[in-house]
Parts: C-alpha cells; structure tokens; sequence
C-alpha cells in the first residue's frame, strides 16, 4: 500500500508539533482508523514552505496527495479516502449524515460571545441535547455499534469545545446528557485520537486570538 502524504497545521510556536486543527485531525482520523499508512508534514502557518503555497496558492490546510495530485477541503478528502480504501467502511447511512452538525458552529458563536443574554449557550445546549437524545436511541456512536465518518468529524470538534470552554468561560457540557458524556469517552479514548489530537495548550493558543478578537 502506498504511503499517503497529508499537509497539516503545526502547533502556534511549535513548528515540529501536531497543530489544533480540528478538519486535519478529521483526516488523520479517517486514515488511522482505516489503518492507511500515510506521511505528515507539518505546515507552519507564520512560515508556510514555498512549495506548499506552490501547490495550494490559498495555503489552506488539510491537504492530502492523490495520484500525484494535491486535494484539499476535509469533505473531499475524506470522500476520496472511502472511495478508494473501502475498508473499513466509515460511510454512515444517509440519515444520519448531517447528525451534530450544528454544534461546531454554535460553540463557536458562544466562545466568541460576549453578551450573556444573546441566547448562544441555550442554542448551544440544544445541539447537544439534540445529539444526546440521538445517542440515547441509536448510540454508542452516531450509527449504532460501529464507529463511521460522522463520528470522526464530529470528535475533534467536541474535543475543541470541551477545552476551549472550560478554559475560556468555565463551562462544563450538563451532567444530565449521560449518553453524550460517555460518547465523549468513547471517543477520546480510542487509539486513533490519542494519536491525533492536539496538546488541550495548542487549542487553547489557536482560539485564544479569536476570543479576545
């Protein structure tokens, strides 16, 4: 099997670090879980290499090379990825493809709010909630007993909402959503994402400058 290269974001000030960007773990998710061997370079983005921005003027990252052909965009790549390495098959039925897909975006708008009033944290608990009760019926993972690629979007992003909000606004996801709590675990202690993800200090620094925007 051909070693894949993949581009992904170093960390802020440590260039020869695993970044926090959580569509490049998505991908080295996708890759570990399908057991495909692949290679990393590491993009410093205050100092990006002349030959990454050669290939991919808009310097945007994850980037993954197939067929002698550089491909980014963390949908694409991981649609190309199940295409031609069908197993294991990560895809998730189409009715629960777009599960969780709101919670990215509204953690973001209540990290970056400043007025407790503007209704972010609610609409933020009812995605999660959503999510719960979703897990409740359906869980452990989003499609049932196995692990698909929904999951794998979706845990970097719930690893970046567990950080940055317990550091920036002391904010803990309710007790009473069980069945999410133990989602969680299940995912953060899979192999793949101890793997992958990126030191809680890296996210930190990554949203530190878009909260005190």
């Amino acid at each position: 099997m051909a070693v894949l290269e993949v581009c992904v974001k170093a960390a802020a000030g440590a260039p020869e670090i695993l970044g926090d960007c959580p569509f490049c773990q998505r991908v080295l998710l996708t890759l570990e879980e399908k057991k495909i061997p692949y290679k990393t370079h590491l993009i410093n983005f205050s100092d990006k290499p002349q030959w990454f921005l050669e290939v991919n003027p808009e310097g945007k990252v994850p980037m993954l090379k197939f067929d002698e052909k550089w491909i980014t965009d963390s949908d694409v790549i991981v649609g190309i990825i199940e295409e031609k390495y069908p197993n294991p098959s990560l895809s998730p039925p189409p009715e629960i493809s777009s599960v969780g897909s709101k919670i990215f975006p509204s953690f973001v708008k209540f990290l970056k709010s400043k007025d407790p009033s503007d209704g972010s944290e609610q609409a933020l608990l009812n995605e999660l909630k959503a999510l719960d009760e979703h897990l409740k019926a359906k869980g452990p993972y989003v499609a049932g007993e196995n692990i698909c690629a929904v999951d794998l979007s979706l845990a970097p992003k719930l690893y970046h909402l567990e950080v940055a909000l317990g550091h920036f606004k002391g904010w803990t996801v309710p007790e009473s959503l069980s069945y999410f709590h133990d989602y969680v675990k299940l995912l953060f202690s899979r192999e793949s994402f101890q793997k992958t993800k990126a030191a809680k200090e890296h996210v930190i620094a990554g949203w530190e400058p878009k909260v005190n925007a």
